[in-house]
């Protein structure tokens, strides 16, 4: 019987005990028997007048405070031996003894007694499966040994508490409410999991899982619930191991990033693994460069940290910081060596920690005492470290995570080594990329032109700008396909033939076939089939003209072309594009367009807009240029910082030039007669020219430069011959007539009477060319003027 009456529990009796097969007696405050029936007497052969007044226990020598409220108990036969019985005590509040209890027994079950006892003797004292009983008030009322040790109290603490009051720590509010739940409506609760630190093991977090189960007796009356717990903490701890280890996978080496790697492994660990990390990394790694093979503790740099503390920054050294750890330090051995370390008690006074005052008070100031020091080693060689701490009210790192954290280092140094690798060739490309192109561009007097670049190492974008005969000035923006090395390589002899074509000042359009041509052969020849080859190259190329304000333009592919009006509208040109360089399509277009006086003109590669969906592209960049007063300097670097991403995935290239009229003062133009005496009134009026512009240092240059074009044109030529001088930056002679014919230079015998005229031009222009009109063509030649001042 209990040392605590156990309270009515509402049920009303059917009937008299010996109505339902029951035998009963009543027990006094004192323990002794006060009634006893006649059930009774057939049960244990004991009459009533020698058995009143007797206490309970020589009838009921297993009964003794903590026995269970209904049990299968052995009580004392009249014969002298025993009967099995089963018991049921009840509480008889208003008796007139005062309070009583009505015990009541039953024969037990017929050759189970022994088998019981023993099931009921093995639960309680050796089942590792911990077990609790309570009552219907969530009063504990027994618990067995395993369950003793469970929660580190002895009985005489725990018994008559409710779970709250006994383990407060344990989950107990969510446990109190699983337990009603299981009473209010008997399905059993399975798998409920409790979590706290036993007062035995206060420095380590165990984890149970739990079955919560009612009981009740025949009659279906409710006597409290019974919990079963399991400690499975290494089980859990193991199953959080396998989970960290397959998370890893996903979370790091997501980008190319080495300090975004870096993190990742930080962010995992805290706090599942660790409290705090630090990853330091040896400095070469940054930049792309083979770690060295051995290290003994040279300048390292902190690549990340992360903490569980709120209230200061996770490491005593921010991210980009350098630090070096003593020659004492496990950190140094870990580099030396690359083997890790695994301090599972941080003392105070050692050595490594007091001669690093930096980290060693940062581990006192946290309570540090257990640390991991793991390397990040690929192929022999060690890019860092990762330190892992653990402080107080956590167990120490044992060999199961320092198993796990080797892997995690493991899969963090791979993913490392391939962000190195791609650092590595994301310098060669963009060093590559910027020897390539124009550190600065040319300055036609007509054009003040600007343009930035966005590098991202993929290596295909450029622009350029190219100064052309006649004061005309071509400017030019185009893309390869790709990335790296090979891209990069091909965006620069593109960018050759495109200022050699250039040269020979042939037209946009014969431009694009000509590099057309050149992108198919060079992909025929190319040695490597499986290679990224030119084809899907773009190129805008767009021919200002000051002397007519007309643009001349040809695309391949998409046209990246804004134009912005003096007033400010902006405008994006219906310019008929062919296909990518290389593809195949119908011949290139010449598009033709006519800008008032100092309009600007945008060229863009279609990296300047990869941040922006086609639909809203185009009006994003019009708002920009509309609102813009910036110089074509300022305008560059203000639209790559509005519009390309802060680490892009493709190069970006703008390039902005502010156009202007020719002045018609610099202008001279005649139309001649194609008869030979035409010749000496060109040299005469070209001469007069010079004078007024006071250049008659070029006055004789300049008139047998004259004579010849004139003399060719009316020789060989057709009408409607044309003289024309303009003074720029250089001087330049045009004579235009109206045959398509191109002349050629040739070499003259020594009896030859002509064919000197065109070797003597050469001799005296600084160069010379022809170029194709609409209806005939143009010869022209440049001279150099000497700087004014």
């Amino acid at each position: 019987m209990t040392d605590r009456p156990a309270e009515d529990d509402g049920v009303a009796d059917a009937g008299a005990p010996e109505a339902q097969g029951w035998a009963s007696l009543l027990v006094d405050e004192s323990g002794r028997v006060v009634e006893w029936d006649q059930a009774a007497e057939r049960l244990l052969g004991h009459r009533a007048q020698d058995v009143v007044g007797r206490p309970l226990g020589e009838l009921l020598p297993d009964s003794a405070p903590g026995m269970p409220v209904v049990a299968e108990v052995l009580v004392s036969h009249a014969d002298g031996g025993t009967v099995d019985c089963r018991t049921r005590v009840r509480a008889v509040p208003e008796h007139r003894a005062g309070t009583a209890w009505r015990v009541e027994l039953a024969p037990g079950v017929q050759g189970g007694s022994a088998l019981d006892r023993a099931l009921l003797d093995a639960l309680f004292t050796r089942s590792p499966i911990g077990l609790f009983v309570l009552d219907p008030q969530l009063r504990l009322v027994r618990f067995n040994a395993a369950a003793e040790g469970m929660p580190g109290l002895r009985a005489t603490q725990a018994l008559g508490l409710t779970p709250s009051q006994a383990w407060p720590g344990f989950a107990a509010r969510a446990v109190e409410q699983a337990m009603s739940k299981v009473l209010e409506t008997g399905e059993p609760v399975i798998g409920f999991e409790k979590r706290g630190r036993p007062p035995g093991d206060p420095d380590r977090e165990h984890v149970y899982s739990a079955a919560v189960f009612r009981l009740q007796d025949e009659d279906g009356r409710v006597l409290g619930v019974a919990d079963t717990v399991v400690d499975v903490t290494d089980r859990y701890e193991a199953q959080q191991r396998l989970a960290l280890a397959a998370e890893a996978g996903t979370r790091i080496g997501t980008t190319l990033d080495v300090l975004r790697t870096a993190a990742e492994l930080a962010e995992l660990v805290v706090p599942r693994l660790a409290d705090s990390v630090a990853v330091d990394l040896l400095e070469p790694v940054l930049s792309g460069q083979d770690p060295p093979r051995t290290s003994d503790g040279e300048d390292l740099l902190r690549a990340a940290s992360r903490s569980s503390r709120t209230d200061a920054e996770p490491g005593v050294y921010a991210v980009g910081e350098t630090s070096r750890y003593p020659g004492t330090a496990p950190a140094v051995q870990v580099l030396m060596d690359h083997r890790p370390r695994l301090v599972t008690r941080v003392e105070a006074g050692s050595a490594w920690v007091t001669a690093d005052p930096v980290r060693g008070r940062r581990m006192l100031e946290e309570g540090v005492h257990s640390l991991m020091v793991v390397p990040l080693t690929v192929r022999d060689r060690a890019l860092g470290l990762a330190a892992f701490y653990r402080w107080e009210r956590r167990a120490a790192f044992d060999e199961d995570d320092l198993a796990l954290a080797q892997d995690l280092a493991g899969r963090t140094a791979m993913a490392l080594d391939n962000a190195r690798c791609y650092v590595r060739e994301h310098n060669a490309v963009v060093t590559l990329q910027r020897g390539l192109l124009p550190h600065a561009l040319p300055a036609p007097s007509t054009v003040h032109a600007s343009h930035h670049l966005v590098l991202s190492g993929a290596g295909g974008d450029w622009t350029d700008v190219l100064t052309l005969p006649g004061a005309r000035a071509a400017l030019v923006a185009g893309r390869v396909p790709g990335r790296g090395m090979h891209t990069a390589a091909a965006m620069g002899r593109l960018r050759t033939a495109v200022r050699t074509l250039a040269g020979l000042d042939l037209a946009p359009d014969e431009i694009m076939a000509r590099l057309d041509d050149l992108v198919r052969q060079t992909d025929t020849e190319s040695p490597d089939p499986a290679a990224d080859g030119l084809a899907g190259t773009t190129c805008l190329y767009v021919v200002h003209e000051p002397l007519n304000g007309r643009c001349t333009v040809a695309a391949a592919g998409p046209a990246g072309l804004a134009v912005v009006r003096p007033g400010g509208g902006v405008t994006f040109p219906d310019i008929v594009s062919g296909e990518p360089l290389g593809r195949p399509g119908p011949p290139f277009a010449k598009n033709r367009t006519d800008l008032p006086d100092g309009s600007r003109l945008v060229l863009y590669t279609p990296g300047l807009l990869q941040s922006f969906p086609d639909a809203v592209s185009q009006a994003t960049l019009a708002r920009l240029l509309a609102s813009s007063t910036e110089s074509p300097e300022d305008l560059c670097l203000s639209l790559t910082e509005k519009l390309v991403p802060a680490d892009p995935p493709d190069d970006a290239a703008v390039l902005v030039a502010d156009t202007r009229a020719m002045d018609p003062t610099r202008v001279a133009e005649w139309e001649l007669s194609p008869d030979p005496a035409a010749v000496a009134t060109a040299r005469t009026v070209a001469s007069q020219k010079l004078h007024t512009w006071a250049l008659d240092d070029e006055a004789f240059a300049t008139e047998l430069i004259v004579s010849e074009l004139v003399t060719n044109a009316i020789r060989y030529a057709r009408p409607p011959i044309r003289l024309r001088l303009i003074h720029d930056r250089r001087l330049t002679c045009e004579v235009s007539d109206g045959s398509t014919a191109a002349p050629h230079l040739r070499h003259a015998r020594t009896f030859d009477e002509g064919g000197r005229g065109l070797l003597l031009v050469s001799q005296f222009a600084e160069r010379w060319g022809t170029r194709q009109e609409e209806a005939g063509k143009t010869i022209w030649a440049e001279q150099p003027l000497a700087p004014v001042g």
